[in-house]
């Protein structure tokens, strides 16, 4: 937890207005320094002193020493350390937005299956997608191979054989092992594994590293069907919400479930999102039940929870910031708000979303790669919204192309790319386009 109480005793204040009289005696500003001494009544003799200079010069490395901590130990790979600490309201209220704003973002690929869209997922260091439907097919996708095909000419490629046109189409592999929806991927940490949950009551285990495995390797039997499912940063363990209040932790290796041995500790309706944090110290659950829990990863004991987080509406999405200091959550009131942990309060509210009425579906709010912006797809509009995560400023909306309802979104962890999914049985993946060029 934060320390939230820092004001300062009467001996401290004394001290520092010494330290910045004295400082102005040093820089020359005799009448400014006088003028202080009568303004705060200051009975202590102030010598010419640039002390104040070296305490602040050191208090700023220790600053930019702390934030250079978080990001080792908050982000994980090592190949997310250059994206920065990410949002942190304790040390700075602006950003230099040197990423693309979301509605600069351009289509560069679509694949389609033979229904409804309906999940979708990046690995750890952005270089593959994954996609699911309603035909209960799974397609995992190479991001590189997509970049290469929308910057080549119409007529290139006419003349490559079939071999060749398997080695560089986008669509790696096909996976097919559910007899119903898939409803929610999520790629292994650090390994070639991808799980997927569905309808059909199943949570199912994929090694893609061989070309010719199509069917899971491993199956866990679910009572409900499958809302959500999580890795912790580890890999040895997931979550998973399904269709019942209770949240589940799974071992990968064994499939044994734990569930927290305190009853009231679980929400009163269906969990919708359950996601850990950066460091796996943490995970947050949100529910139809209009609250949203935070627990905690060791004991797997509720915390902390936030009930009528969105004003009774169903709370729809939960994700940590990098740094594990805030959650973003988004309900069906079309709201998306930034939750604080140290003092358990909506620190920010990001409104103007939704504007013609309640979500009919649940709709995920996240966090560009950067945590510059907040992205939130609009039921009704099919269009993005974006906001400026630190001030709550909204951004250009962006027309998301989709000729139906967009039910699943989610970000880059590494790049300024999105994923949406759709019910006009289309996934598209946006890229910033002119980033191509820099490759």
């Amino acid at each position: 937890m934060i320390q939230t109480d820092k004001s300062p005793t009467i001996k401290d204040r004394d001290q520092l207005y010494k330290m910045i009289i004295s400082q102005l005696f040093y820089d020359g500003h005799q009448q400014l320094a006088v003028q202080l001494i009568g303004a705060v009544k200051l009975q202590q003799a102030c010598p010419p002193s640039d002390r104040l200079q070296h305490v602040v010069q050191l208090g700023l490395q220790t600053e930019a020493d702390q934030k250079g901590h978080q990001i080792l130990t908050g982000c994980g790979p090592q190949d997310l350390y250059s994206l920065g600490p990410g949002l942190d309201l304790e040390y700075e209220t602006e950003s230099s937005m040197m990423v693309p704003e979301p509605a600069q973002y351009e289509t560069i690929y679509v694949t389609s299956h033979k229904a409804q869209c309906r999940a979708g997922a990046f690995n750890a260091d952005g270089t593959l997608i994954a996609t699911g439907s309603v035909d209960a097919s799974i397609k995992v996708l190479d991001v590189e191979r997509m970049l290469v095909k929308s910057a080549a000419a119409p007529s290139e490629g006419q003349n490559e054989t079939i071999q060749q046109q398997m080695e560089t189409h986008p669509v790696i592999r096909t996976l097919y092992d559910h007899i119903e929806e898939v409803t929610t991927l999520a790629f292994h940490p650090k390994e070639q594994v991808l799980v997927s949950g569905s309808r059909d009551f199943t949570i199912k285990i994929f090694d893609y590293s061989k070309p010719s495995a199509k069917r899971a390797h491993k199956t866990i039997q679910e009572s409900e069907h499958v809302n959500f499912v999580s890795f912790h940063p580890g890999g040895n363990y997931m979550l998973a919400a399904v269709n019942h209040p209770v949240v589940r932790l799974y071992d990968v290796n064994t499939a044994q479930c734990f569930v927290s041995s305190v009853p009231d500790d679980q929400h009163k309706g269906v969990v919708n999102m359950v996601n850990w944090s950066k460091t796996g110290q943490m995970y947050a659950s949100c529910s139809a039940d209009g609250s949203i829990k935070i627990w905690d990863g060791v004991s797997n004991k509720c915390v902390c929870t936030f009930t009528q987080a969105h004003e009774g509406s169903e709370v729809c999405s939960v994700y940590f910031t990098r740094n594990g200091k805030y959650v973003l959550s988004s309900g069906k009131d079309s709201v998306v708000k930034l939750w604080e942990l140290s003092v358990s309060r909506c620190l920010i509210a990001y409104t103007g979303a939704g504007a013609t009425g309640k979500q009919e579906y649940c709709a995920q709010a996240v966090l560009n790669h950067s945590e510059d912006y907040i992205l939130f797809p609009d039921e009704k509009t099919l269009s993005l919204c974006s906001w400026d995560s630190r001030n709550a400023e909204r951004q250009q909306l962006l027309s998301l192309g989709h000729n139906s309802t967009v039910r699943y979104f989610c970000h880059s962890p590494t790049k300024p790319a999105f994923l949406t999914c759709s019910d006009d049985y289309r996934a598209r993946y946006w890229f910033r386009r002119t980033e191509i060029s820099n490759k």
